[in-house]
């Protein structure tokens, strides 16, 4: 793919500062940043937008939102509120959208959870409106269904964002956590067609993965078949940045310029 459409977490390049990876992401050839809560600092977020934008970067998402649902009303409220928080963050940063990671409590049912997770999302959304920032609900792979999130496959996150029903909730497709669905490219095709489809995410699963988290391959090290996946993203009519979203102890330890390297070949050739 063309790294026209290219956009790098800061995750994946954790050990640098904000400052550092807007450089050398530019410097790259990458074209978008999505930027996680941890990355601003020193800094306002404001700050933070203006020097994105001053390199040249657009800014693709804030992360990451979420983790409703807890067993006391009092900590379902502060989460609400918090999320509110990150909303007029992203807003500062100039984010367009934040991604949401929307938890789980493994003192509840998961269908209890998701009621949460919808109600909380309801909750926040008339101020993500009046800031103008969308709120895309990422489904996480079902190893994570216990405390991470009750959102588990891409038919779930459709169902959530089509009963909400409303144009700034949609859906963040991370084929780290969907490659696996039977009907993954039907539930694709559903929210391109409710025009819900806000973030597409890439990384690889590897076979013989160490860590859950945070052995996430580079693209085209593992067994999901990326390229199929985006030509169902693109059929859709989806057109925006595919981000590099990688979580691994292995390449944090590593150069980072070279693996950066090792990213924008990738990109070009396994997505």
């Amino acid at each position: 793919m063309n790294l026209d459409r290219c956009c790098v977490h800061t995750i994946t390049t954790k050990p640098w500062s904000l400052a550092e990876s807007v450089e050398r992401y530019a410097a790259a050839g990458v074209k978008g940043i999505s930027v996680w809560q941890n990355a601003v600092e020193g800094m306002t977020h404001a700050q933070a937008g203006e020097l994105i934008r001053k390199n040249g970067l657009d800014v693709v998402s804030y992360v990451r939102g979420g983790f409703f649902p807890h067993t006391s009303a009092e900590e379902r409220a502060k989460a609400i509120e918090h999320n509110k928080k990150l909303v007029e963050e992203a807003a500062a940063l100039g984010a367009p959208l934040i991604v949401l990671v929307c938890g789980a409590s493994p003192d509840q049912t998961l269908e209890a959870s998701r009621a949460q997770i919808q109600s909380g999302i309801e909750a926040v959304l008339p101020f993500a409106e009046q800031m103008n920032v969308k709120l895309a609900i990422e489904p996480l792979h079902p190893m994570y269904a216990a405390d991470r999130s009750a959102i588990n496959s891409l038919a779930q996150a459709n169902d959530i964002s089509e009963a909400i029903g409303s144009p700034f909730v949609g859906v963040a497709v991370d084929v780290y956590h969907v490659w696996w669905e039977p009907n993954l490219e039907a539930e694709i095709i559903r929210c391109g067609k409710n025009d819900h489809l806000m973030a597409y995410h890439v990384c690889d699963w590897k076979v013989n993965t160490g860590d859950m988290l945070n052995d996430r391959g580079l693209m085209g090290e593992g067994c999901i078949d990326i390229k199929k996946i985006s030509r169902w993203v693109d059929a859709t009519g989806f057109d925006g940045y595919v981000e590099v979203e990688i979580f691994s102890n292995i390449y944090w330890q590593q150069d980072q310029q070279e693996f950066l390297g090792k990213i924008v070949k990738a990109f070009e050739e396994k997505v």
